[in-house]
């Protein structure tokens, strides 16, 4: 992971369940990076590895992170 300013537009998602505008969005930036950025501070982004952000998604479905 490392803090990124992409110069490229970006195509940024975010869930449909979010209905304000304090969300996170993802991004592709690149073949293989994705971008992360909080909608309250959309110029500091987070940039991961494919494999990073695949690893953390199975986590996350997985339930890693829960919180008990």
């Amino acid at each position: 992971m490392s803090l990124v300013h992409e110069t490229t537009p970006a195509r940024w998602r975010r869930s449909t369940r979010c209905a304000s505008n304090a969300c996170v969005e993802v991004a592709r930036v690149t073949g293989d990076a994705i971008s992360v950025r909080d909608t309250e501070d959309i110029a500091t982004r987070l940039a991961f590895g494919l494999g990073e952000w695949h690893d953390f998604v199975r986590d996350v479905k997985d339930g890693r992170f829960d919180v008990h």
